[in-house]
């Protein structure tokens, strides 16, 4: 008999509110754990500040987001390798198992040079699972531009680890249910959301893109999944608390109801 997998809020899910207030907003709402994406939020570079937050609110960390984003070239520091050092430091002060992170840039060349091996020595060092996320080309006048090295389809590579993000596999034009599947039980992780296909990165709310959340879903909840689903969603455009509010109340539901749909 399966268990049905915990649903995590990531923090970055209510920028540009702070990790703070996603710590409030997952413990209201009913959320089981917090994901914490490392970025331009001071709050979120602060492993005491982590801590506290996870604390009071009675909200444990499922997942370390390092801090791998175009606008968080800078945070703690420029060495790629460092970064990841420290968001393990975080994940073990916290009790995360997971560090969520994406492949290098093709510009970071002796990074990617190492990335495969010096993941999997990674995980042996520190007990942890590093998550590393599906990306995609980024198009542009119709062209397609391979930004990642060694690539951005993780299923490519020999990873003990991986996340799929539905809102990074719609602008990729690839199928979510078929990566999970050349993944089987490497698939540690998921970051739920939507997309529709266009060459932005929408993270919308699952069940309003292209990518077939729900169907999605109910293959993690028949095929065994135990690792996290966390929901990874852009509120930036909500008008006021209230609808974002009523984005991730929407969001979470939509993830019970189909991910019970495999537990008897």
């Amino acid at each position: 008999m399966s268990s049905v997998p915990r649903i995590g809020l990531s923090t970055v899910s209510v920028y540009p509110e702070s990790s703070a207030h996603a710590f409030a907003y997952a413990s209201s709402l009913g959320y089981d754990t917090v994901e914490v994406m490392v970025g331009i939020d001071a709050l979120s570079q602060q492993t005491s500040a982590i801590k506290q937050l996870s604390d009071h609110h009675a909200m444990p960390v499922s997942a370390v987001h390092a801090p791998c984003l175009l606008f968080t070239q800078r945070v703690w520091g420029t060495e790629p390798w460092g970064k990841l050092e420290r968001s393990a430091e975080m994940a073990h002060a916290v009790g995360a198992e997971v560090v969520v992170v994406h492949p290098p840039f093709r510009w970071q060349k002796s990074y990617a040079r190492e990335f495969v091996n010096g993941i999997a020595a990674l995980e042996a060092s520190t007990g942890l699972a590093f998550a590393v996320e599906n990306m995609y080309p980024w198009r542009a006048s119709g062209r397609k531009a391979e930004m990642y090295l060694p690539g951005w389809d993780p299923s490519a590579e020999d990873y003990a680890n991986t996340t799929i993000d539905l809102s990074h596999a719609a602008i990729a034009h690839s199928g979510v249910v078929e990566m999970a599947t050349r993944l089987g039980d490497r698939l540690r992780h998921i970051h739920l959301t939507d997309g529709s296909g266009s060459a932005k990165d929408e993270h919308l709310v699952p069940g309003r893109g292209t990518m077939g959340a729900d169907t999605f879903l109910r293959h993690l909840a028949t095929t065994g999944f135990s690792g996290e689903v966390v929901l990874e969603i852009n509120t930036r455009k909500c008008v006021d608390r209230a609808e974002r509010e009523r984005d991730l109340v929407e969001s979470l539901e939509f993830a019970r109801e189909h991910l019970a749909v495999g537990t008897p």
